[in-house]
């Protein structure tokens, strides 16, 4: 341990069962979407290498599937067969030689199944035949021949891992999963010795570790992952996690607590909480929990920082801290911890576009502020260019901020050129509405990276080409943004009309019956709606698609629906605006066509995308030069092209 670190205990090492882990610093498991076809590849192992390479004390690997009816989606490790263990060998040499612990994640879903691998709806299994509420799932209830044998596969599974060199296993019982399904007695209904009672329900689970014990002995560590609280009225209670915890405690070498369950909507925003939870949310909880407990605790739940993760392990809430997040924007966090650099840390902003989003997609994951997370193969080292250029960026937002740092790092000679007087560009904007403060942390990150690097940055300076043709310029990168766009409509009459960009940070807001309308299904048209609620206007958000926050992540937007039913927003999907007069709205039915009318309103407000800031006709002014579009000046979209489009621009440079 360095004596002079900022963070004396979460750099202190800590002992799991026979394992010491070098430091406090948990990667939690994770899926990924990296592994191919069930099985470990070249991309998960560059992913999880990185963040040993960067000092992380424990690693612990995605879910890997211990049976075959435990695909829940067809990206999910396996550990079913022998065939995987050569694989697993990899991960466990890769992460080890930098010192990191490997532990692996067995699991089975139960009921809580997302999709198959053929686009057939699978035949799912649980503890009853109780439904499942989120993915529509009719599972039907284990056969005690077939508990024995998933029962069974958990301890072969566990032997692999132990031949693989792994040094540990997790059993999924949070979220709602398998084991959580025996447990809860309101999805168990079982009247056979697996359900009833307490000690029935808990036999499921005793019987895997029993299993686990017998075929790889006491030297693999065997941790417990379990929600404290599952967050729904259906789900399993804090008093029977407490339970649970307090009944197996000797049998186990650690427990992993998080929140929610995957049953519900309202339940599966705890499995990754987005920015409107506060920062290690459940630390008091935890501290409840583990009450007359020895058991060693990981607790995860937006530990996004190392001040945050000492603070959380001297109050005595956890011995450990999930710190996952945090290690997929910035895999070097633990080596500028213990260097006492907290300002480089390029902090999670838990916007969960990109993490859990792509997962959700079925893409790899990755991070909307270091797209090189996921990409290790392609950008984990970025070498120096053979032939350094004066390279021009102009525009200050994500994309050219990430573009200079990255031109800079190649070594070439750059300027950043902002016309206004402030960097940040549309991030700015977003920090401003209800519960996106933290948004704001992608333009702070990008400039403490810029003032670490050797660019150039000249604000309230406009530039054109002959200029930079005249200084030498050799190569222009242009993220100029965008404008607002303005549907066309048939306006006959006077009724007042805003852009929603207007109204952040304005200090007067429109009152009475405002429609916000929303044709993209982002931030901007959810954000304004709850504002303009907050403010006092009675608020109609009119969506272009099918639900609102349609291109939001899952739990971002979920959280945000339970806040403006709360405040008594009216949502209407479907809708096109075509025409207004002066206090009515006019609208198509998307799907039909049928006309939709919204009268006595007082002010609507467009959320509706925006415009590049650079023309074909502007193009053209340019041709002198070697210009690259990046950003929203080439297409609006959002921040995580915008800065993806930096990186790769600069890369090609």
């Amino acid at each position: 341990m360095n004596s002079q670190t900022l963070f004396p205990t979460l750099f202190s090492p800590f002992q799991i069962g026979q394992h010491t882990i070098p430091n406090r610093i948990v990667f939690t498991g994770h899926d990924t979407c990296l592994p191919e076809n069930g099985e470990v590849n070249d991309a998960l192992v560059a992913y999880l290498e990185k963040r040993a390479r960067h000092g992380t004390g424990l690693i612990v690997l995605q879910v890997s599937g211990v049976h075959e009816t435990a695909r829940y989606t067809s990206q999910l490790l396996m550990a079913n067969s022998d065939e995987c263990i050569p694989g697993y060998r990899r991960l466990a040499e890769a992460c080890q030689r930098h010192g990191s612990v490997l532990f692996a994640q067995l699991f089975h879903p139960g009921r809580e199944i997302m999709e198959s691998a053929d686009g057939l709806k699978p035949v799912a299994y649980s503890a009853s035949g109780v439904p499942q509420e989120r993915f529509h799932v009719m599972p039907r209830a284990l056969s005690q021949s077939m508990i024995r044998e998933i029962v069974t596969s958990f301890g072969d599974a566990a032997r692999r891992m132990q031949q693989a060199g792994i040094q540990g296993v997790e059993i999924l019982a949070s979220h709602g999963y398998l084991p959580a399904q025996f447990l809860n007695p309101k999805v168990n209904s079982r009247d056979d010795d697996y359900g009833g009672s307490f000690a029935n329900r808990v036999r499921f689970l005793e019987e895997i570790i029993d299993e686990i014990r017998r075929q790889a002995g006491d030297e693999l560590a065997i941790g417990l992952r379990i929600s404290c609280d599952e967050r729904d009225e259906d789900g399993m209670s804090q008093e029977i996690a407490v339970e649970t915890l307090r009944h197996l405690e000797n049998t186990l070498d650690y427990a992993s607590v998080v929140a929610g369950t995957s049953a519900s909507l309202g339940g599966s925003v705890h499995i990754v909480p987005p920015m409107s939870y506060d920062s290690a949310y459940l630390q008091d909880e935890a501290l409840a929990l583990r009450a007359g407990l020895s058991l060693p605790l990981i607790l995860t739940g937006r530990i996004n920082q190392p001040h945050e993760a000492e603070t959380v392990i001297r109050s005595g809430a956890a011995d450990l801290c999930g710190m996952t997040r945090a290690l997929i924007c910035d895999p070097a966090m633990p080596s500028k911890a213990k260097q006492n650099d907290a300002d480089g840390i390029r902090a999670c902003i838990g916007c969960n576009q990109a993490c859990i989003g792509h997962f959700h997609r079925g893409l790899p994951v990755s991070c909307i502020q270091y797209p090189e997370s996921g990409r290790e193969l392609h950008y984990d080292d970025i070498d120096t260019a053979q032939h350094p250029r004066r390279v021009a960026v102009i525009g200050g937002g994500p994309a050219g901020m990430k573009a200079a740092v990255t031109a800079a790092a190649r070594g070439h000679q750059v300027t950043l050129y902002e016309a206004s007087s402030r960097l940040g560009g549309q991030a700015n904007l977003a920090q401003l509405l209800p519960h996106r403060a933290e948004f704001g942390g992608l333009a702070t990150n990008l400039l403490e990276e810029l003032k670490r690097s050797r660019v150039e940055v000249l604000t309230q300076r406009e530039v054109t080409p002959e200029e930079l043709i005249e200084m030498g310029c050799e190569q222009v990168l242009m993220a100029t943004g965008a404008r607002p766009y303005e549907p066309p409509l048939e306006r006959l009459g006077g009724l007042p009309i805003s852009q929603a960009t207007e109204l952040l940070g304005a200090t007067t807001l429109p009152g009475g019956h405002v429609v916000v309308y929303d044709s993209q299904g982002d931030w901007v048209g959810v954000g304004v709606a709850e504002m303009l609620a907050k403010s006092g206007a009675r608020v109609t958000l009119a969506v272009n698609g099918l639900h609102l926050g349609e291109s939001l992540q899952s739990y971002v937007r979920d959280s945000t629906a339970a806040r403006l039913y709360n405040l008594d927003i009216e949502v209407k999907t479907y809708v096109r605006a075509f025409g207004v007069d002066d206090d009515t709205v006019y609208f198509h039915h998307t799907a039909g066509g049928e006309p939709m009318i919204l009268d006595g309103v007082d002010h609507l407000v467009f959320a509706c995308g925006g415009v590049p800031n650079v023309s074909p006709e502007d193009e053209d002014r340019w041709h002198g030069l070697p210009v690259t579009l990046i950003g929203d000046c080439l297409a609006p979209r959002t921040a995580e092209e915008a800065v993806y489009d930096g990186l790769k621009s600069a890369i090609d440079i």
